[in-house]
C-alpha cells in the first residue's frame, strides 16, 4: 500500500449540513414542547457543540439518546453523499492507496448516512466508540495502524478545525475540505496544508499530495 487517505464524514463525504440542523431543531421541538425550526437555531449551529446550541434555545436537560437517535434517523433521510465520493474512493483503491473514515458518528449512524456501495469502498472505518474523539489523534492513528501505513505517508481530509488539529497531532498531513462546514480561512488558520475545492478530480489532487510526502 503506497499511502493512505483518511476522511471525515459529515461535510466531507456526505452533504449533511441540513440534516444536522434538522436534528437539532427536531430534538429541540420535542424536548421544549414547542415548534423549533432551522431558522430558529443560532447562526453557527452547524459547527457548535449540540449542548451549547440547545442551551441557547432554552434546554438545559440531559440529551436523551433515544430522542436524539429518533431525530437523527429522520433527519438523515435528507443527507446525500457528494457526487464525487464513489469515483474518488474507487480511484484511490485502484492506485493502491488505503482509505479510511474517522468520524465522531457512531457506527450505527454511519450506516444511516452512507450506502453499502460507498462503505464497501472504504478500507477502515473508525467511529466514536472506537477511539478518543477528535481533536485527539487516537482515531487517525488507529485507522493507520489497521491499514499498516505510517502517518507521514497519510493525509486526512476534514472540514473542521478539530480535524486539522487531529491530523497534526497524529503526524499526518491536514487537508481542508473547502466544500464543508468551515470556511477555507478557518481551516487554513487551524493548520491545513492546503484547502481543496469540491471537484470531480479530487483523487488526482490527493494522490499528488501523497506523492509529495
Amino acid at each position: 500500500m503506497k499511502g493512505a487517505v483518511l476522511f471525515d464524514l459529515d461535510g466531507v463525504l456526505v452533504d449533511s449540513r441540513h440534516a444536522q440542523l434538522a436534528t437539532l431543531a427536531g430534538f429541540a421541538t420535542s424536548a421544549l414542547g414547542h415548534r423549533v425550526t432551522i431558522t430558529d437555531l443560532p447562526s453557527e449551529a452547524a459547527t457548535t457543540p449540540r449542548e451549547q446550541v440547545l442551551a441557547e434555545l432554552g434546554y438545559a436537560g440531559v440529551i436523551s439518546q433515544d430522542g436524539w437517535d429518533a431525530a437523527t434517523a429522520t433527519a438523515s433521510l435528507t443527507a446525500d453523499v457528494f457526487p464525487f465520493v464513489a469515483d474518488t474512493l474507487a480511484a484511490l483503491r485502484a492506485a493502491d492507496v488505503g482509505t479510511g473514515l474517522v468520524t465522531l458518528r457512531s457506527r450505527q449512524r454511519v450506516g444511516w448516512l452512507l450506502p453499502p456501495a460507498v462503505l464497501d469502498l472504504i478500507d477502515v472505518v473508525v467511529c466514536y466508540e472506537d477511539a478518543v474523539p477528535k481533536p485527539a489523534p487516537d482515531g487517525l492513528l488507529l485507522a493507520l495502524d489497521k491499514l499498516g501505513v505510517a502517518p507521514t505517508s497519510a493525509v486526512f481530509v476534514g472540514d473542521m478545525e478539530s480535524d486539522m488539529h487531529a491530523a497534526q497531532a497524529a503526524g499526518a498531513t491536514p487537508i481542508g475540505a473547502g466544500w464543508g462546514f468551515s470556511s477555507p480561512t478557518a481551516l487554513t488558520r487551524a493548520g491545513a496544508s492546503v484547502v481543496l475545492p469540491q471537484t470531480a478530480h479530487l483523487a488526482d489532487a490527493l494522490l499528488s499530495l501523497i506523492s509529495l510526502e
